[in-house]
């Protein structure tokens, strides 16, 4: 993602640094290069036919871009899938990256809820089209802001106008109920006019996440595990409870770099609360690759809900880079050797995540254990998964 903010994928802004950097553990430059340099950074050596494109790129993210670690998932269109680890899962006991991982995934949370939004539309629940004052009534407001105006679909879509709550969190780290969120995005002005340009904003998914709540009469969470995460059997993929700051499975260790010479921080543990339905999902990417491709089959959703999810983009280049377009809760990307991978992707502290699947039943999804700020480091990451997806 070329232009995008810290803010632009579920995470807080960059005031939360110093309070991270106080409560985290510091690991010098260093220690890290030495790590780095182990054995663990390279988990296998090249085959007799030649160098693993995919383990190049993984250690190309570890050395040359500074990553922690990272790790990997990818599926053939057979179904068979290959995982793979670079780089150090802890920094400071030398601890190797866990096989497939669990991680926060961030924004890869708003494809789950644009999917449990679209099941409802399918049981003539939701109306894509309907304002948001049809089933939440006086909710959203403010300047320039009003519920009358924004239909279900501008929310997915992000072109609904409202403004970026994460732009705008404060310096303390508690736990936020979904209402305190909405409360801080409507303090500032709209966007833009609704349905009259793009712009990711994570209060659209708030209140997307509200809205299921107001229809099913359950908790987001339940929904999404029952819907979704029981519905394909995502053993390792769960949404936090509020305060629940650990990460449940073997995982490695995610860091913070406030700056280019500061040290890396150990920010893993974390309240998830503020990112709710824009970002709180803790995952594994194999767990990724298989909920993609159960989604682009039609396993979660029936042929019009799908074909609408997939055909209602809007062009989202300066968010998530060339050609790459914005439909409901999905993007798209062009690949290199031809044809389109569907996806999202998710940014978390600690955690960057990237990935797609394609139509044929090929995916990848692939984390580095540090939040990503500069475009070339993206552009890496992204450039991993295209090699993944085209191999």
């Amino acid at each position: 993602m070329r232009t995008q903010s810290r803010q632009a994928l579920g995470s807080p802004p960059p005031r939360h640094a110093d309070r991270w950097r106080r409560a985290a553990v510091a690991v010098s430059a260093p220690a890290l290069a030495a790590l780095a340099l182990a054995g663990l950074a390279l988990p296998g050596a090249a085959s007799a036919a030649g160098p693993d494109p995919v383990r190049q790129s993984l250690d190309s993210l570890v050395r040359g871009d500074g990553m922690p670690a990272a790790l990997a998932s990818v599926q053939d269109r057979n179904g068979r899938t290959r995982t793979y680890t670079a780089g150090v899962g802890d920094l400071a006991t030398g601890a190797p990256v866990p096989v497939d991982g669990q991680v926060r995934i961030g924004s890869n949370t708003k494809t789950f809820v644009a999917v449990v939004v679209l099941q409802l539309v399918a049981e003539r629940r939701v109306d894509l089209d309907a304002h948001i004052d049809t089933h939440l009534p006086g909710l959203v407001r403010g300047e320039g802001i009003d519920g009358r105006r924004i239909t279900v679909r501008q929310l997915l879509q992000h072109t609904s106008g409202l403004p970026n709550y994460t732009d705008h969190l404060g310096d303390d780290l508690r736990s936020y109920a979904p209402s305190e969120l909405l409360d801080i995005a409507l303090q500032h002005p709209a966007d833009f006019a609704p349905g009259k340009s793009w712009k990711y904003s994570n209060t659209n998914y708030v209140v997307a996440g509200l809205l299921v709540q107001k229809i099913t009469g359950r908790p987001l969470a339940e929904e999404i595990d029952r819907r979704v995460i029981q519905r394909l059997g995502l053993r390792h993929t769960y949404f936090p409870a509020p305060g629940d700051a650990t990460v449940r499975e073997p995982h490695p260790r995610g860091y913070h770099r406030a700056s280019a010479d500061a040290p890396l921080t150990d920010i893993t543990e974390i309240d998830p609360s503020w990112a709710w339905a824009a970002g709180q999902l803790i995952s594994t990417n194999s767990d990724l690759d298989r909920f993609f491709t159960a989604l682009l089959t039609g396993r979660l959703l029936p042929p019009a809900q799908l074909a609408e999810m997939r055909r209602s983009t809007i062009p989202a280049e300066a968010t998530f880079g060339p050609g790459a377009r914005y439909g409901l809760g999905l993007v798209s990307r062009p690949l290199p050797c031809g044809g389109l991978s569907w996806g999202h992707g998710g940014s978390f502290p600690g955690y960057e995540t990237r990935g797609g699947a394609t139509e044929d039943g090929r995916a990848a999804h692939i984390t580095v254990t540090r939040q990503l700020t500069t475009d070339p480091t993206r552009r890496n990451l992204e450039h991993t998964v295209d090699t993944a997806l085209c191999r």
